[in-house]
């Protein structure tokens, strides 16, 4: 949409691995490739009235870079940051510094997964967190950014 301010964007960061979505169908990932999602994403956020960035890469300091290019920029953040949930403090304090609501996704049910996926340190600054719902859950994501600024 063309007519959507600058200022009403939401912004979702994928962090390692998320780019290979879809390549193992079989696995706890699905058939849908990161395009995919973003595609079903757009939708979604257009429908609110959002524009919306979709980023991916599989390193740290990119992410951390996206995160502060964020601020001021856009009114919402969907972080999946694959890996990187579990280890990155850095991640974890450019969220903090973003004062809008952040929805955390894992596309797979961490807590049905490893012990050491149990715990992320984003999950801390994270208004909200959506774990096991697929690929769906980043849709879901999207609208309760919208929601949670009054847009729904």
């Amino acid at each position: 949409m063309s007519d959507i301010p600058a200022s009403r964007r939401i912004e979702i960061i994928n962090g390692s691995n998320t780019n290979l979505y879809g390549q193992d169908p079989a696995g706890p990932y699905g058939h849908l490739t990161l395009a995919n999602i973003e595609q079903r994403c757009r939708e979604r956020a257009e429908r609110f009235g959002f524009a919306l960035g979709f980023r991916q890469s599989n390193h740290e300091g990119v992410l951390i870079d996206w995160i502060q290019e964020a601020r001021g920029a856009a009114e919402g953040i969907v972080i999946n940051a694959g890996s990187l949930s579990y280890t990155s403090i850095g991640l974890r304090d450019a969220l903090a510094a973003f004062a809008g609501p952040i929805f955390q996704v894992h596309v797979s049910n961490v807590y049905q997964r490893e012990p050491f996926r149990h715990h992320s340190p984003l999950s801390a600054v994270a208004t909200g967190c959506i774990a096991g719902l697929g690929p769906y859950g980043y849709e879901l994501a999207v609208e309760a950014i919208a929601l949670r600024l009054g847009e729904g």
